[in-house]
């Protein structure tokens, strides 16, 4: 987009392209301890992610967002809109990790598990299995089309887009039962929802991965906007150590492996390679200094400790340190010291705290739920022999997987009997609204004033018999509303 300049500067309007095809970058492959790390999360997480919709539990899929029945399953567990607030423990505990992660050791999601990476990674792997490593294809893009050109770019593109349409036609299956999911596909009866998100899901893979990659890291994601503000001094990050590199050197420079530099041109470790660029999936020169470009993807680090053996000098001229660190030449025991600062302990025990809260609500949450309405068409009225009568509606949900029968009571008042039977047999996950009438008797009445007097329903879950024994019981208050 053009940005004119100030009026009367008589500066040339400049003019910035967020993407230009021949600026594409082509980063080379690498190995190394940190690689070998982030292919490994690669694998895991494509593993749950591919895996976990073909996981049975019992006679349903494992982990099934049902938006049509409201519910959701994840194995044993079955949630309802009235969980909402678990959904939110849930945001809470990935953002204060976030948090922690990033004021310890940078952008570790970014570099290791942000789906943008993974997808990117796995992208990248592909094109180079098609087109080769970094100088193959920048020859293969500069060459002018033949049919190896074609073959490789269309099967690089067959198979950006069957991976693309799998991970879309996986995240539906969240959604809808992938076996039922499956079968549509297979027999092209998929209906036009599941349609559009397994092409939108997929396209977006497909774009992000295959096209966009460090745009989506550089202009679109926020995280690279505010992360400045959740480093401190004390965060380990990517980092150049200047006091070794400096001045950079060619190998003219120096003398053969394991000789010593020559005291009229002394050089420091870095010969100026470029390799750390080479690798960088976002194109930055890692020592320059940081910038907001960096994912924390170490890839540099890999590159250069090979480049450092192979000179025979020590590893670590790029390495994960901190800024006190690089300026006051800590030792790695203290580093890690100052890690355990005021913030960092304040993110862990606040983690810890809503970790603690959202599994003891979880391990304490009742098997069935109960909400009750009173019929507001007839508050309460008089009955036969004096005695007074409220009509509530009771909502029973049963939110196990297996059929079960529950005792309806209520309690509170002097004489308080229910008129209806007082079980209640519900089916798997079934919620059943049922009406319930509560009498008071002329006596009782005529101790109490007029208007509304507290009560407790006591609801309990049971085995076997009407008679049987409660396993667990739900109290709920309400009230009985006496006329004047």
């Amino acid at each position: 987009m053009p940005v004119p300049s100030a009026p009367g500067s008589g500066d040339a309007v400049q003019v910035i392209r967020l993407y230009k095809s021949e600026d594409k970058i082509h980063p080379r492959s690498v190995d190394g301890f940190y690689a070998r790390w982030r292919w490994a999360i690669v694998a895991l997480t494509q593993l749950v992610f591919y895996g976990l919709p073909w996981l049975n539990w019992g006679e349903r899929q494992a982990v099934l967002f049902d938006l049509g029945s409201r519910r959701f399953y994840i194995f044993g567990l079955v949630l309802y809109p009235q969980d909402f607030v678990y959904l939110t423990g849930l945001l809470m505990i990935s953002a204060y990790a976030l948090f922690l992660f990033t004021a310890v050791a940078g952008r570790l999601w970014c570099g290791y598990a942000c789906p943008q990476t993974v997808y990117t990674e796995i992208f990248m792997r592909v094109e180079r299995w098609f087109e080769g490593d970094r100088n193959a294809r920048l020859r293969l893009d500069k060459a002018p089309w033949s049919l190896d050109k074609l073959w490789r770019k269309t099967a690089k593109q067959s198979v950006w887009i069957a991976i693309g349409l799998w991970t879309g036609f996986t995240f539906v299956g969240y959604f809808t039962p992938i076996h039922t999911l499956a079968a549509e596909v297979g027999s092209l009866g998929l209906g036009p929802w599941e349609t559009f998100w397994v092409l939108f899901y997929g396209f977006a893979t497909y774009g992000n991965a295959g096209y966009m990659r460090e745009q989506v890291c550089k202009y679109m994601c926020p995280y690279a906007r505010f992360q400045s503000a959740m480093f401190d001094r004390d965060t380990l990050i990517v980092s150049y150590d200047p006091e070794r590199g400096e001045p950079r050197g060619k190998n003219a420079q120096r003398g053969k492996k394991g000789e010593a530099r020559s005291a009229a041109a002394p050089v420091g470790d870095c010969i100026d390679c470029n390799l750390c660029v080479q690798v960088c999936p976002t194109g930055i020169d890692i020592r320059d200094g940081l910038q907001y470009e960096c994912i924390g993807c170490a890839a540099c680090i890999d590159v250069c400790n090979g480049v450092m053996d192979k000179m025979g000098t020590e590893r670590g001229l790029i390495r994960y340190d901190t800024e006190n660190g690089l300026e006051q030449r800590l030792t790695r025991a203290q580093r890690w010291q100052h890690v355990l600062r005021p913030r960092v302990l304040i993110y862990t025990a606040v983690l810890i705290v809503i970790c603690t809260a959202l599994m003891w609500s979880l391990l304490s949450r009742h098997s069935f739920r109960v909400d009750i309405v009173r019929d507001r068409a007839s508050m309460a009225r008089l009955v036969e022999d004096g005695w007074i009568e409220n009509v509530y509606r009771l909502q029973v949900m049963n939110a196990t997987e297996s059929p079960q029968r529950y005792r309806i009571e209520a309690e509170g008042l002097p004489g308080l009997v229910l008129t209806q039977a007082t079980t209640v047999d519900l089916g798997s996950a079934e919620a059943r609204w049922v009406a319930v009438a509560l009498r008071v008797p002329p006596e009782t009445a005529q101790q109490l004033k007029a208007g509304a007097h507290p009560m407790h329903w006591r609801i309990s879950r049971i085995g076997g018999e009407a008679g049987g024994s409660a396993t667990e019981t739900v109290v709920e208050k309400s009230t009985f509303v006496l006329p004047r």
